[in-house]
């Protein structure tokens, strides 16, 4: 009993001693005496995995894009309403028939080594994204200019691309058609400028801090590979008085528990939720949900055994309840995707276009196993081939996979395999069409959805399941030509039924952006096309924070005490 109140009473004292040197560190910063330490603004985030590169037509995925998007910047730059607004570019004008574009470049824009960034450094870079050397994903993102698809498919010459710099700050560009979502499109990484001496000097350049060579908000000053990333502010970029942060370190953490723990610690200053503890969280006024576009969905390899058949691949899909997947696996108020482009796009008439498309492929048992059956008769099967679903190494991809594995054996009776494998490597082996079953998902490169769309015709790199259909192709292109917008709405919703009529894919559920953020994180933008905005984000002092950190120390060592009077 004596060993327990003296230890009681050292822990009081020490506790009433740190509120007092707390309360002496909150009385110098508030009369301006703190270290310099103590008042730069560095945000915390988790950038869960390795980038895939820095190189913008390459880095083509969200967790290149992340950061990508706060080191570099385009033409135009999506601001709080997540409409494009001049950026690099001070402003444009637009031809009467609405396919040329002119746009000046900022006098006062410079890449982080003090180099002028100049109209060439655009046309340089997206000739680039463009050339079949380069071998993009992103590079049908470029087909809407002129020349684009003809030189990088092979039929047409760098020179016929119609993106020319007049001069050294006026880039002029000529499309194929008007296209009503070009300075959003143009906003997207993949069409961020390149130093073309830089780049031609030392092709690796994108690769390490000390080579990497940005025009945006911050700086790359360090990057340990797999393990963090290190950005400070840009004392370059032509609008840095409106930049708030100092520095922004990334983690590379892909566990969501840990990641949670991180937060909970005051390692990380946002987190995801995690699915288990999402009924608890969700009230909490640290919880922010944000709209995204895209959506989660697993992909079928039509070229192999036993999804060649298109009655085999829809018993799968039919198999699925979405429903079930976002109340008791995922748990963060997610809608279930019954169609592919996802809802908050508007059509031509101001209504959504998900809600004039409405559900094309909904969960039924009954018709999934006549489907089956009537898939294994076409193809004489007695026994339907091994399947195995591939997901990329993360708990909740697991989760998830072990749920469709568990509802089409209950449905079905289909005994499904599962397989795993690190993010890049299993990105570039869907690529490969590599996968007879596999997860996926898709954020659209900018909020149109015909850019949903295009991903699945013919060749696109986006595709990724050896599905083809002619008729679709041409509703795509017939589309992309369209200036009529109600027209070009009615191709795109046949195009997306005509999709669902073959099922390459299983849609599960449309993404929303649920995130932890500590009360003193203000002006983050997550843009519903899937990358942050740190530009005007900030980092205040926290008393609050101070005193719960008090409260959370003493707390745990109160509980100590009590801990060891038991044993």
């Amino acid at each position: 009993m004596k060993r327990w109140w003296s230890s009681l009473i050292v822990i009081i004292g020490f506790v009433m001693l740190f509120g007092c040197t707390a309360n002496e560190q909150a009385g110098q910063n508030a009369g301006g005496k703190g270290n310099h330490a103590e008042k730069e603004q560095v945000l915390k985030l988790n950038n869960e995995n390795e980038p895939t590169s820095f190189d913008p037509p390459i880095g083509f995925d969200n967790v290149s894009w992340q950061a990508l998007n706060n080191l570099m910047e385009g033409l135009t730059r999506l601001g709080s309403d997540h409409e494009p607004e001049a950026a690099s570019a001070e402003k444009w004008s637009i031809s009467d028939d609405g396919k040329t574009y002119t746009f000046t470049i900022r006098e006062q824009a410079k890449w982080s080594n003090g180099d002028p960034l100049t109209a060439g450094d655009f046309e340089y870079a997206w000739k680039r994204l463009l050339d079949p050397k380069t071998g993009s994903s992103a590079a049908f993102l470029g087909y809407v200019i002129e020349g684009g698809e003809a030189f990088n498919s092979g039929k047409g010459s760098k020179d016929d691309v119609k993106v020319t710099a007049v001069d050294d700050k006026t880039l002029k560009v000529t499309l194929t058609s008007p296209q009503k979502s070009f300075l959003s499109i143009v906003s997207n990484p993949a069409f961020f400028p390149v130093n073309k001496k830089i780049a031609e000097e030392n092709p690796k350049w994108h690769e390490e801090a000390d080579t990497f060579v940005g025009n945006g908000p911050f700086q790359l000053t360090e990057w340990k590979h797999d393990e963090s990333l290190t950005m400070e502010k840009s004392d370059t970029y032509w609008d840095k008085d409106t930049v708030k942060l100092d520095k922004v370190t990334w983690a590379m953490v892909n566990d969501r528990n840990t990641d949670y723990q991180m937060f909970e610690s005051g390692e990380l200053d946002t987190a995801y939720v995690p699915a288990e503890m999402s009924e608890k969280l969700m009230g909490s006024g640290e919880v922010k949900v944000f709209d995204q576009a895209g959506l989660y969905f697993y992909r079928f390899n039509v070229n192999m055994e036993p999804f060649q058949n298109e009655n085999i691949r829809k018993a799968f899909a039919m198999a699925v309840d979405q429903q079930e997947i976002v109340d008791y696996v995922t748990k963060n108020g997610e809608k279930p995707a019954r169609a592919f482009v996802s809802p908050g796009l508007k059509g031509s008439n101001g209504k959504d276009f998900r809600e004039e498309g409405g559900d094309l492929v909904t969960f039924n048992a009954e018709d999934a196993k006549k489907l089956l059956e009537k898939g294994m008769n076409e193809e004489h099967y007695e026994k339907l081939p091994d399947v195995t679903l591939t997901y990329s190494t993360k708990p909740e991809h697991k989760k998830m996979a072990e749920a469709i594995q568990q509802k089409l054996k209950s449905v079905l009776g289909v005994n499904v395999k599962l397989a795993n494998m690190e993010w890049n490597t299993f990105l570039e082996e869907q690529k490969a069409l590599k996968f007879q079953f596999s997860q996926s998902s898709f954020l659209p490169d900018y909020a149109d959805p015909i850019n949903f769309l295009e991903s699945f015709q013919t060749g696109n790199s986006m595709n990724r399941t050896g599905w083809s259909s002619k008729a679709y192709d041409q509703l795509i292109k017939e589309a992309k030509q369209e200036a009529d917008e109600t027209k070009r709405d009615k191709l795109l919703h046949e195009a997306e039924k005509l999709l669902f009529e073959g099922m390459p894919i299983i849609p599960v559920y449309f993404y929303n952006q649920v995130h932890l953020e500590k009360e003193n994180v203000k002006g983050i933008i997550r843009h519903p096309v899937g990358y942050i905005e740190l530009k005007w984000a900030e980092k205040t002092q926290s008393k609050k924070t101070s005193a719960r950190d008090i409260h959370v120390r003493f707390s745990y060592s109160f509980r100590a005490v009590f801990s060891q009077r038991g044993t």
